[in-house]
């Protein structure tokens, strides 16, 4: 998998926040009174369960900001999927240093390792059909650029990635603007010519207006399999048709063939769950 790595620069204020909430006022009182200061050890990140590895970067950062002499080596790189045993990653140095950063480097892995796995799984299903996997803006807040670098590791494609990427005419703001053609009238208007217009449809009669006053993209929401057809049928390539509501790895597959453009699902960055992954002493 061709998967670019994050800069540095964005993923180190989240580390070196994580690890200063860790260490608290005082830093590993249990480490330091146990752990000699010159006691050297060796430590392997391992897999407990299959899935698709996720936020090394963010682990082997977390080692180095504690003590910039631990070296890792990496034997499944993010995007890699890997079953029950894999040694993902080795990790050795101050014994001291490796059990300081240990959580913080673990939090960071099982968690965007778990939305890389929750989005292959997806992705996995649709397999055959054209449709694209895509995450929300249902984020943990200031872990927006990692939670969707994850769905890429696993295969996926981001939505925007703020309020600023695109217009997104949503039912409240529909509600606000009185109907779908004076929301998407006073979108138009105000939006520059680089910036896209989508809006969320809820029937086809709303479908039908979308279309006559002209979008780039439409956001299917909650919409039986039936309607999806109907509604790819009656956008017939035009604009750029997103379903969304209630997916899963069970559902996907009737979904995507409909023949809809994207499928937008909340849940893998809000509530997918962690990539069992251990951290443990090599002992010989």
């Amino acid at each position: 998998m061709n998967l670019p790595p994050l800069p540095a620069v964005m993923l180190e204020p989240l580390v070196r926040t994580a690890l200063l909430e860790d260490l608290g006022r005082a830093g590993d009182v249990t480490t330091d009174a146990i752990v000699p200061a010159d006691q050297h050890g060796r430590m392997i990140f391992s897999a407990r369960q299959p899935g698709v590895v996720a936020g090394l970067d963010l682990a082997a950062l977390a080692f180095r900001l504690i003590d910039p002499a631990i070296e890792m080596e990496i034997k499944q790189p993010d995007g890699s999927a890997i079953v029950a045993g894999d040694v993902i990653a080795e990790v050795s140095g101050s014994a001291r240093s490796l059990l300081i950063a240990e959580r913080t480097a673990l939090n960071f892995l099982c968690h965007l390792s778990g939305i890389a796995t929750a989005t292959h799984s997806v992705v996995t299903a649709v397999q055959g059909h054209k449709a694209k996997i895509v995450c929300t803006r249902k984020t943990t807040p200031g872990l927006r650029a990692v939670e969707k670098y994850a769905v890429r590791a696993g295969g996926g494609s981001n939505h925007r990635f703020g309020l600023d990427d695109a217009v997104l005419i949503k039912d409240n703001h529909i509600a606000i603007a009185g109907d779908i053609r004076t929301a998407i009238e006073r979108a138009r208007a105000y939006a520059g010519h680089m910036v896209k217009i989508e809006v969320e449809i809820d029937t086809l009669d709303q479908l039908e207006i979308a279309l006559t006053v002209g979008v780039d993209a439409v956001l299917l929401d909650n919409m039986s399999t039936e309607d999806l057809r109907r509604a790819v049928t009656m956008v017939g390539g035009r604009v750029i048709t997103e379903a969304s509501g209630r997916v899963t790895p069970a559902t996907a597959p009737a979904i995507a063939a409909t023949g809809v453009d994207l499928i937008s699902i909340g849940w893998l960055t809000h509530s997918a769950p962690v990539l069992d992954i251990g951290l443990d002493v090599l002992t010989s």
